[in-house]
Formats: structure tokens, C-alpha cells, sequence
């Protein structure tokens, strides 16, 4: 009799811890990101945040928007970090291989044009910005900075960030120079601008620190405000692409954004809510 209590005591201390105790945890899941460096940051903090709180272990990559692309696709990614919309090329070669990727806009991001401290420069049109990319406008003294020869930095052909700035600010016929020099982050950016005082880039306003100065577009500054409010036309969403309408874990992961928690976390690294 005692060894019968026993056991019930035993089998309801058990039932007790599992159904207290995350069902992700107990399941041993695993999600896999990959994408953008820009949403990079906002990826890693929502892993760390994820982990510690449901005991499921998560992984960020930041190999690129076009390869996180390719990894939700390839199926080796379950959540695919981009901060540009899939392309038609990309939603058709899921297609074949019976994917339907569903979108979820976590955060919005302005792009920031920035210099160097020392450039006198604070206001750059968006018409000025494109002839400097596209290689009409090659010295400073054009747009009213001091006479030297405009060190033009761009992203990886890969890069979202770079996706975004061509459609936003190129348009659909004018093309980068070939004379521009060619960075594979945010952050190798922001360090190439801050160390050359002839130099213009772009990068995600979350990165924005005092080493660099953010210049106005058409009047307006890049701020958290005039992305919000749209007065700030280089900005975009930034997105997490899963494979199909997310259920279980997936779903509490990607829902984060949406949360007291995601918001706050989403806010202290320089984006937006939505």
C-alpha cells in the first residue's frame, strides 16, 4: 500500500513538473535565423530573451537578406531576417519547392545617410544623393561642402539595406557607380565613414552613434519620430519570413515583436514599433 502512495505521489510530481514547466523546453526545439545584419541586433536580443525565459535554444546568423532568402527556401533556416521585402525570383523558387513564405513586419528602420563629424554638409537632397551614387556629383563643393572628392560607400549586392537604398533613393534606371567602394555591414560602414572625413554611406539608424553624423533628406533628419510619422522617406519595414503561417514555438517567437517585452527591446536598440 505504502509502495502504491508512493508511486502516485511519484507519477503526480512528475505530471506536476511538465505541464509547469515550458512546452518548448520539454519538446527540445530549436529555431534557426538567418538574414539581414540589420536586423542582426533586434534578432540576437529577441534569441537571448526567447532562451531564458522557454528554455528553447535559438540561433542568429547574419549572412545577408538575399541568404536568408535562400535559407528559408533551402530549408535551412526557420526564420528567414530581411530587411527588404522577398523578391518575385526568390517567392517563385519557394514556390517550386512547395513553400509559401508568410511575411511579419517586426520593426520599421530609417536609413540614414551619414558623414564624417568634420563634414560641414547637413542637409542633402534626395536628387543630390542620387547624383553623388550614380557618379554626376563627384566633389563635395558641388552640394555645398568643402572641395574634396566624395569617397562613395556602399553595401553588398546581398545586403537589403542595399536593396532598400537603390529603390528608395535610386529609382529604377539609375545605377551605383563603379568607383563605389563596397562594405559587407552596417557596423564596417560606420567605421570606414567615421576614420575618412570625405566619405558618405548609408546604414540602419539603430547603428547611429557620435562617430558618425547623420545628414537631413530633403530637410528632414533620420529619428525615430519622421520614420514613425513617414516625413522621413529613406526608411522601410524589417521583416522575419517563415516557411508558412507559423504555429507553436515558431509562432511565440515571431509574436515576440508584438509584446510589452519585444517593444521595449525593439525600442532600446534604435528601431521602431510598428
Amino acid at each position: 500500500m505504502r509502495k502504491t502512495m508512493k508511486n502516485v505521489l511519484l507519477l503526480l510530481a512528475l505530471l506536476s513538473f511538465v505541464f509547469s514547466a515550458p512546452v518548448h523546453a520539454v519538446a527540445g526545439n530549436t529555431i534557426v535565423l538567418d538574414g539581414s545584419t540589420t536586423v542582426g541586433p533586434l534578432a540576437k536580443s529577441f534569441a537571448t530573451y526567447f532562451t531564458k525565459k522557454y528554455g528553447v535554444k535559438v540561433t542568429v546568423s547574419e549572412s545577408g537578406s538575399g541568404n536568408g532568402a535562400k535559407g528559408l527556401i533551402n530549408k535551412t533556416c526557420d526564420i528567414a531576417t530581411m530587411s527588404r521585402a522577398m523578391k518575385p525570383n526568390e517567392l517563385a523558387a519557394a514556390k517550386k519547392k512547395g513553400i509559401v513564405p508568410v511575411r511579419h513586419v517586426v520593426a520599421l528602420d530609417g536609413i540614414a545617410m551619414v558623414v564624417h563629424p568634420g563634414n560641414p554638409v547637413r542637409n542633402l537632397t534626395k536628387a543630390q544623393i542620387k547624383d553623388i551614387y550614380s557618379g554626376r556629383v563627384i566633389n563635395w563643393n558641388q552640394v555645398g561642402g568643402p572641395n574634396a572628392k566624395i569617397v562613395v560607400i556602399q553595401r553588398e549586392s546581398n545586403s537589403g539595406t542595399q536593396e532598400a537604398f537603390k529603390e528608395l533613393v535610386m529609382g529604377k534606371t539609375a545605377r551605383i557607380s563603379r568607383t563605389a567602394e563596397t562594405q559587407a555591414s552596417n557596423g564596417a560602414i560606420k567605421s570606414r565613414i567615421a576614420s575618412t572625413r570625405s566619405a558618405i554611406g548609408f546604414i540602419g539608424l539603430g547603428f547611429v552613434d557620435r562617430s558618425v553624423k547623420p545628414v537631413s533628406v530633403n530637410g528632414v533628419l533620420p529619428s525615430k519620430a519622421t520614420v514613425k510619422s513617414g516625413t522621413y522617406t529613406v526608411s522601410r519595414p524589417l521583416y522575419f519570413y517563415t516557411a508558412d503561417k507559423p504555429s507553436g514555438t515558431l509562432k511565440t517567437f515571431v509574436d515576440l515583436a508584438g509584446t510589452p517585452d519585444g517593444k521595449r527591446m525593439i525600442t532600446e536598440l534604435g528601431f521602431i514599433v510598428r
